[in-house]
């Protein structure tokens, strides 16, 4: 049977696939029709190998048996009864066919999802790569009339592996080695290839913010023809000195020393990539990263918006003549269109440039009109379509004035900013306007004449001196962009992308992951690391692994090998290096314990630690700790109980309610921790209708009993 089989990385993209390309009969776990076979994966279905899938005794957490280099890497099936089937499914078609069309995602992810599954069905087939920028019906047929060589993306796959592959290694290796070394009781210092030098990022600000200490300062200020002027000058330090110059000021005239009026522009906003369009959720919406990644993940997937996992900010030369169409396409913006669609549409350099974009191209609307959207998407649609509308808008005209003066010997400024053409601006005609840190606000100035002088009145002005801020989420994207360097010129950000923290579509999950392990926490829009993750930081005294830098380096190599610049082998041996010398380091390092509970622990007879302000109290996440019996595997949450994560072969678990009593968080965790809790009221023993109070004790046996 001549079939071609084509695996699309979820089932409603194989779906609107099947759809295009006629394969109309559903069968179980794939469309046929016409001659092809559409069926899909649901994410990721392969994974590495685990430590244990390696070696028995790397079951089990052993400063001795560190660091756990494997001799190659292997991949497993994911243990899910649903991923097992669907993948049954793909391997019964794949052996069967004439081709394969790799439908994946179209980014590095989607690479190596789809080449592990191919890999693991042991596929012989010729591949075909379907390589599209949108999901629209148009998109795909182009797309299948234009089908690439699979080999192709081989440089996209390695860098997959060698991420994954990086990832592992350090993390697996680090994570044992610190949590063995450091932690106490149950605790799992988890540490990772990006969320460790992002954390260290976030205690060092807060350790900033917290040595903060403000003070106070006064300013020489004074109202001249109903123009308020500031002292070009330091702040002063002390009231004395500010009422010495109050008394100064009054003595003598204001007088005008220059008048300068400049033209400028204000040049139009870029294309989102993925980061711009997160920072610009969280400020103007505050949504989490993770959030806009899903509310635009689903706008790609309900064909309004292009792919969404990039990090350019600029569209291929070959999509000028579309835009029009697109422009007009786009109904409920047509106020806004209008004008543009008068002219052709300019073909800018800030929009246009083959040279800066890769596989795709910057996220804009795809045309098709969005209908019955939840708020959430509408707001993000918003947000991509007047970008995309203000892009090709004329640019806002400014001038800029600036009115030097002097009272006595004493200088005076002041700037002001008038909007002569706003351009662009008339997209965002209706926005609240924020004020940036330091921007000069719109303020019109009277016409000056240089040496016009006369009556003023003079003020003091007193403030304090404000903390560094806290990071956002916003920021935060920002610094892993940039790897930590403050960076406004958005040429200079380009450049540094290659070099940034994480990936794009990665970056949301990292910083998740740092709320879930409790490392950071929100308090309204602001990020503060938790006691927890400052004491994970400064118990790391390898530089390495906290560096924005070289974590950036070592993004840098991964770019490197998808462009085929740099082998993948030779990343994995200084990947191997790194681990090897750090184990080293970190085995002959001196103790120093990190402690995580929520009663203070006993005091290890190792060194104490020099008391320290009473920390908040701990919280402890009961599913990163590990299982009492087995003490190789984590527990897990299930419905009714925590379990271990390998009941099948363990069969550790502790129910939510035992005796009739539900138990609290604090309850579970002193079971695990102490073997037992403090008194409990309301146990209803079995036969016996009074409650009863009493203690629970997690036996020999790990069943639990009253006492």
């Amino acid at each position: 049977m001549n079939m071609k089989v084509c695996i699309a990385e979820k089932p409603s993209v194989a779906r609107d696939i099947a759809e295009v390309i006629g394969a109309k009969q559903r069968k179980d776990g794939y469309y046929e029709g016409n001659g092809y076979q559409v069926t899909w994966t649901f994410g990721h279905f392969c994974t590495l190998k685990e430590p244990h899938d390696y070696y028995e005794q790397w079951k089990f957490w052993r400063l001795e048996d560190l660091p756990m280099i494997p001799p190659s890497f292997g991949i497993k099936l994911i243990e899910n009864s649903g991923v097992q089937k669907q993948f049954k499914i793909i391997e019964t078609l794949v052996q069967a066919c004439e081709e394969v069309i790799n439908c994946g995602d179209a980014g590095q992810e989607g690479e190596l999802i789809q080449r592990w599954v191919l890999l693991k069905a042991k596929c012989a087939a010729p591949i075909k790569r379907l390589w599209i920028s949108s999901l629209t019906v148009e998109a795909i047929r182009d797309g299948f009339q234009n089908l690439k060589a699979s080999e192709q993306y081989n440089n996209l796959y390695a860098a997959g592996s060698a991420r994954a592959i990086g990832d592992w290694l350090l993390g697996m290796n680090a994570t044992r080695l610190f949590t063995k070394k450091f932690a106490q009781g149950k605790v799992v210092l988890s540490i990772g290839r990006v969320q460790t030098p992002t954390l260290a990022m976030i205690v060092q600000r807060q350790k900033e913010i917290n040595a903060f200490v403000s003070e106070d300062y006064w300013e020489l200020k004074t109202i001249y023809r109903e123009t308020e002027f500031t002292a070009a000058i330091d702040r002063l330090k002390t009231p004395d000195k500010a009422a010495k110059g109050l008394a100064y000021l009054k003595e003598h005239p204001f007088e005008v020393t220059s008048f300068e009026k400049k033209d400028g522009k204000e040049g139009n906003p870029r294309l989102f990539d993925l980061t711009a369009l997160q920072v610009e959720a969280n400020k103007k919406f505050g949504f989490s990263a993770d959030d806009t990644l899903k509310y635009i993940q689903n706008l790609y997937e309900k064909k309004l918006t292009t792919y969404p996992r990039v990090d350019t900010t600029y569209l291929s030369e070959d999509l000028h003549p579309k835009i029009a169409g697109i422009l007009q396409d786009m109904t409920p913006y047509s106020a806004l269109t209008a004008p543009l669609l008068a002219a052709p549409i300019p073909k800018l350099k800030t929009v246009f440039d083959d040279k800066k974009v890769t596989d795709h191209h910057a996220i804009i609307p795809t045309g098709q009109h969005p209908g019955g959207l939840p708020l959430e998407e509408k707001r993000i649609y918003d947000l991509v379509a007047r970008r995309f509308i203000a892009a090709f808008y004329p640019e806002c005209k400014i001038s800029n004035t600036t009115v030097l003066g002097k009272v006595g010997q004493v200088p005076f400024k002041v700037t002001g900013k008038q909007i002569i053409e706003p351009g662009w601006k008339e997209v965002y005609a209706n926005d609240v306007k924020e004020k940036k840190e330091g921007e000069e606000e719109e303020k019109i100035l009277p016409h000056f004449e240089v040496g016009e002088s006369g009556p003023h009145t003079p003020r003091i002005h007193q403030g304090k001196t404000s903390p560094p801020k806290a990071f956002t989420e916003a920021t935060l994207l920002r610094a892993m962009e940039t790897a930590g360097k403050q960076v406004d010129d958005e040429e200079m950000r380009e450049l540094l992308k290659d070099n940034g923290i994480g990936r794009p579509s990665t970056r949301a999950n990292i910083i998740e992951t740092l709320f879930r392990r409790k490392y950071i926490e929100k308090k309204k829009k602001n990020i503060y690391a938790t006691q927890t993750g400052m004491d994970l930081i400064d118990t790391i005294q390898t530089e390495l692994l906290k560096s924005a830098e070289l974590t950036g380096q070592w993004e840098r190599k991964l770019r490197l090998i998808e462009k085929g610049e740099y082998a993948m082998d030779t990343f994995k041996d200084e990947l191997i290096q790194m681990v090897v010398d750090l184990t080293k380091e970190v085995k002959t390092a001196s103790y120093k314990f990190i402690t995580i509970a929520p009663d203070p622990p006993p005091v290890p007879e190792e060194k104490e630690k020099p008391k320290k302000e009473p920390k908040p109290k701990k919280v402890v996440v009961i599913e990163e700790m590990q299982c009492p019996k087995c003490k190789t595997h984590p527990l897990k949450k299930g419905n009714t109980a925590y379990g271990c994560a390998n009941f099948k072969e363990c069969g550790f678990k502790l129910p939510f309610e035992i005796l009739g009593k539900k138990l609290t968080d604090k309850h579970i965790t002193d079971l695990l921790t102490k073997g037992k809790t403090a008194k409990i009221k309301g146990l209803k023993v079995p036969g016996s209708e009074e409650e009863r109070e009493g203690k629970l004790e997690l036996g020999a046996d790990f069943n639990i009993s009253m006492t």
